[in-house]
């Protein structure tokens, strides 16, 4: 048993419900002088609150509506399955006839779910009330299939007293709230729906871009068209930036090609300008070459030799290989071997 602490010495109040809680607290043990912090159970005596008999009722009629609505529910699936099972196998009428009464209670419960929002509450509420009238019809009308209106009207009489039941239980546990608080609440949930339907959104979006840029890469914008002609022996900026970039993208083209190219993409040029432009490109100084004798006998000698007069530049040694062994020698290649080679020069120094 644990020791009596100061804190357990309680006044109980006369009048007043107690029940013993167990606690723990740090309490000071020492063992062969060492003394350490350790739990200790002791006990409370603490005041039972008294019995909420309101919460107690409102559960009661809560679980009552629920019951009522669950026997409306069985009668209904079996009067209907009942009737519709003159026409096809019993599981089939059977599954069919639940869709009649799970109509009405999953209305009623959206309406639960909306029980803030009268405008939204609306809505469940008409169609469960046209739900409940369909599956009332049906019910009755089985009766009458069977002789036994009377027996109908009551098994339909049931839905409607149970679907009236639960609504009033949802009318006694609804809390409208003030007009301003309803709008402010409505303002809230669409901003939050706005930033959710935006994430799914944004979510699709990169996805669908994923896609686009795997199965359709994007290509080059179209050149815009030249407001006018190009003066005599100048070349205007847009058919300057379509000869550079034809020259970028097809090295060693022709003049008649490039002319051609400007063609398809329809801008308006001087031809004496472009030739002109052409050939200041060929004549520019070529960047600074490593003289290369005698020349190799394989690419493979070609990437060593450069690699051996201190090339590092892939550029430079792509641009070294295709003079010296055409352009049919692919720049993947290349640069597998100017890689390879460079990793065993560092490996060996």
């Amino acid at each position: 048993m644990p020791t009596e602490h100061p804190a357990e010495q309680q006044q109980l109040l006369p009048g007043v419900e107690y029940r013993p809680e167990t606690r723990q607290r740090l309490v000071p043990h020492a063992v062969n002088g060492k003394t350490r912090l350790v739990e200790e159970d002791y006990e409370v005596m603490v005041p039972v609150p008294p019995r909420d008999w309101d919460q107690a009722v409102t559960t009661a009629v809560t679980a009552a509506a629920a019951l009522l609505v669950t026997v409306a529910v069985v009668w209904s699936v079996a009067s209907i399955g009942d009737l519709l099972a003159r026409a096809v196998v019993a599981p089939i009428a059977y599954l069919a006839a639940c869709a009649f009464a799970l109509a009405w209670v999953t209305c009623m419960a959206l309406e639960w779910l909306a029980r803030y929002d009268a405008a939204r509450a609306a809505a469940p509420r008409r169609a469960g009330n046209w739900a409940l009238i369909a599956d009332m019809a049906v019910v009755a009308a089985h009766g009458w299939v069977e002789e036994a209106l009377y027996v109908g009207l009551a098994g339909a009489a049931v839905s409607a007293l149970a679907k009236k039941m639960w609504s009033t239980v949802m009318a006694h546990q609804a809390r409208p709230l003030p007009a301003l608080t309803a709008q402010w609440l409505r303002d809230e949930e669409a901003d939050i729906s706005a930033r959710l339907a935006l994430g799914a959104r944004t979510r699709h979006l990169a996805r669908i871009e994923s896609q686009a840029a795997l199965y359709a890469p994007t290509t080059p914008a179209a050149l815009a068209q030249d407001t006018g002609r190009d003066s005599a022996g100048q070349l205007s900026p847009t058919v300057r930036s379509a000869v550079l970039a034809v020259l970028a993208t097809l090295p060693g083209v022709s003049h008649d090609d490039v002319l051609t190219h400007l063609e398809r993409l329809g801008l308006e040029y001087d031809e004496t300008a472009v030739r002109a432009f052409l050939d200041s490109q060929d004549s520019r100084p070529e960047p600074h070459t490593v003289p290369l004798t005698p020349p190799p006998k394989s690419v493979t000698d070609s990437v060593r030799t450069l690699l051996d007069l201190g090339v590092r530049d892939k550029d430079k040694a792509v641009s070294h290989i295709h003079k010296i062994h055409g352009t049919a020698v692919p720049r993947a290649t290349v640069v597998r071997l100017f890689n390879r080679e460079l990793e065993k020069l560092g490996k060996s120094a």
